[in-house]
């Protein structure tokens, strides 16, 4: 069964909105930390030199909580499924300069979501028991002579 905004019975996720820094430099973090398990994310985050770091890492810790309190999934097995970044407004401002001119200056914002998923118990046993099932022996290739 499909939850709103297509995600699935065992993910969880969190929106940051407006956030003052560029979307690019704010997707740096985002791939920092896509497929990682949580601790470790929160870890990367935390001892990051990134100046929006410490705001994302609100947000992964604001997934988590969503996770455990809305949906009942366990914290410590949560990975991070997904995170990405999009455009949000752009300010325009000018810088005087010589002989009357201007030039232009763009302040960005960007937004961000995090998407954390439990791992289905149900996938992983189904991923053992078909490797096993799969396997066969391979079948003798006849050769030329043999045909005859």
């Amino acid at each position: 069964m499909e939850k709103r905004y297509n995600i699935k019975e065992n993910e969880a996720r969190a929106f940051l909105r407006q956030v003052k820094t560029s979307p690019q430099k704010l997707g740096l973090l985002a791939r920092q930390i896509a497929g990682l398990p949580v601790a470790k994310a929160l870890e990367q985050l935390q001892f990051s030199a990134k100046r929006v770091a410490e705001e994302v890492r609100k947000l992964l810790l604001s997934a988590i909580a969503n996770a455990e309190n809305n949906y009942k999934l366990d914290a410590d097995k949560l990975i991070v499924k997904e995170a990405y970044v999009g455009k949000a407004l752009v300010l325009r401002r000018f810088h005087a300069r010589a002989r009357g001119r201007g030039a232009g200056i763009k302040k960005p914002f960007a937004n961000m979501t995090i998407i954390v998923a439990a791992p289905p118990a149900e996938a992983k046993a189904e991923k053992a028991a078909k490797p096993a099932a799969a396997k066969k022996a391979p079948a003798a290739k006849k050769t030329t002579k043999e045909a005859k």
